[in-house]
């Protein structure tokens, strides 16, 4: 574990559209090129996993969805599967755990 390097996440929250999004991702890629002592990871929302993605590719920037849930597929209504995320080029995901989820 000493090996390991302290992750870094934006959340993008429900903030964004397409091409504010593209730009921001665009600019954490190229100074992503710089020496970091910490991994990087952008979390956008859902709607641009896939072209954030597209945008950071080979940047060494980490790609993550806002949240996962915990069943592989259904009839969650918005929600998002790890297959799904994975599919759309994510490495990561933020995990509330279920059970706290549903009080807020």
């Amino acid at each position: 574990m000493a090996d390991r390097k302290p992750l870094v996440a934006g959340n993008w929250k429900m903030n964004g559209l397409r091409a504010d999004g593209l730009a921001l991702a665009r600019g954490v890629a190229e100074r992503a090129s710089e020496p970091h002592r910490c991994e990087l990871l952008i979390c956008p929302p859902a709607t641009l996993l896939t072209a954030i993605g597209e945008a950071l590719a080979g940047s060494g920037v980490g790609l993550g969805g806002q949240d996962c849930h915990p069943e592989p597929k259904g009839a969650f209504t918005g929600c998002l599967s790890a297959e799904m995320l994975k599919d759309a080029g994510c490495s990561h995901a933020i995990v509330v755990r279920w059970r706290d989820a549903r009080r807020t």
